[in-house]
């Protein structure tokens, strides 16, 4: 019943780890602000992204990597099936990844703050790759022979001009943060919970790969830079460590022999008095 007790309190929120509630959604609001000012400060760069398209399909080709159009062969099979994946690229990328968020806050709240240095961090490092490294994704690449299915099946997240796109820079594919984003999210709910089935939060980032690479949006190179920057933040910012666990006021096992001196007797043990007679008479019968 202890072992019980114990195990439910460690699962309480921490409140003195959870940060003020105002300083957070500024901090969120400004990080949000960060990002969209900075994918569209890496816009324009339209000969560069094409050439820089052509090197990763190349090196892709070269590494002996699937062409992307295998995934979307599949999706391509079924108008619904092509239309979902491109429902989930568009509408789930956010709310997700601040639905994470918002229950890590509430609910685990030294998670949470272990959680948004990460995803601050991924972010920022993915922000300045889109600075040094435009990339047209493979739906603009004539090589590749991919279909836009955002543009042909709808929904679809960008405009028909990806030079003018004021709202989203479409040159930003290296590297791809709607996997990364989704990676983030599933190893901090694993991070965060106890149930023996929590590693089927790894399916929000299988599914999003399937989804990015299928749509065309983003190259197999896209998922695996994000994946190494993310296993970089991963190592330079640790979970910090876990409130100390009050001891049990007993041990659980006994040991097998006390090799305590008699004036010396461990803890919880009692000395034998090997002057009184009751001790003497059990030695005689011996």
């Amino acid at each position: 019943m202890m072992y019980t007790r114990s195990e439910s309190a460690e699962r309480e929120p921490d409140a003195s780890a959870r940060p003020p509630l105002v300083r957070e959604l500024l901090l969120i609001a400004g990080l949000f602000l960060v990002y969209k000012l900075g994918r569209q400060a890496a816009n324009g760069h339209v000969e560069e992204a094409f050439r820089n398209a052509g090197h990763v399909w190349s090196f892709e080709r070269a590494a002996g990597l699937p062409g992307e159009g295998v995934v979307q062969g599949v999706l391509l099979r079924s108008h619904t099936l092509v239309q979902l994946a491109n429902t989930y690229y568009a509408t789930v990328h956010f709310p997700a990844t601040l639905a994470f968020l918002v229950w890590l806050y509430w609910r685990r709240p030294r998670h949470y703050v272990w959680s948004r240095r990460v995803l601050a961090a991924l972010t920022g490092a993915a922000l300045a790759l889109h600075l040094l490294f435009p990339l047209a994704p493979p739906r603009m690449l004539h090589a590749a022979g991919l279909v836009d299915t955002g543009q042909v099946y709808g929904p679809s997240v960008y405009g028909r001009t990806p030079a003018t796109d004021s709202m989203a820079n479409q040159f930003a594919a290296m590297p791809s943060l709607h996997f990364g984003w989704a990676l983030v999210v599933a190893v901090g709910l694993i991070a965060a919970t106890r149930s023996r089935w929590r590693l089927l939060w790894l399916l929000h980032p299988l599914l999003t790969l399937l989804v990015v690479v299928g749509t065309a949006n983003h190259y197999w190179l896209d998922v695996i830079v994000v994946t190494a920057l993310l296993a970089v933040a991963l190592a330079a910012i640790r979970l910090p460590g876990t409130p100390v666990t009050p001891h049990l006021p007993w041990p659980a096992t006994v040991p097998a022999q006390n090799h305590a001196s008699p004036g010396h007797a461990a803890p919880g043990y009692a000395t034998p008095d090997y002057a009184t007679p009751a001790y003497a008479r059990s030695g005689a019968r011996r």
